[in-house]
């Protein structure tokens, strides 16, 4: 069981990416998917999820109005769609599942991917 986080890169503030969550050995629907994003010297704060078969979302008011997630089952990938960057958004993206519902708390997610960096700049 493995997950993957990419889509990561340096991007000028107002810009767009999209971010990858994707599996080996299981199917991501049928789990919840949570971002969560740690910068420099902070702690690792919850972004967003979204529930198993895309029922239930939570979005972080930083983050409302920017950023998206969605889920391609023909793909196993959920994507985070983040546009209007700013450079407070700079930090490494971690994407995990949990077995519950969205809720988005550490200790509530099952299985963590490595983190994919993403920095903006002013």
């Amino acid at each position: 069981v493995q997950l993957q986080a990419s889509g990561g890169g340096l991007v000028q503030a107002g810009g767009s990416l999209r971010l990858s969550c994707t599996a080996s050995g299981f199917t991501l629907d049928f789990y919840t998917i949570g971002w969560f994003r740690q910068a420099p010297g902070k702690e690792r704060e919850r972004v967003s999820c979204i529930g198993r078969g895309g029922i239930g979302t939570y979005v972080a008011d930083s983050v409302k109005g920017r950023f998206t997630l969605s889920r391609d089952n023909t793909k196993n990938t959920v994507y985070l769609q983040m546009n209007s960057l700013k450079p407070e958004d700079t930090a490494v993206y971690y994407c995990a599942a949990s077995e519950g519902p969205c809720i988005l708390r550490e200790y509530a997610m099952n299985y963590w991917g490595r983190g994919t960096q993403v920095t903006v700049s002013s």
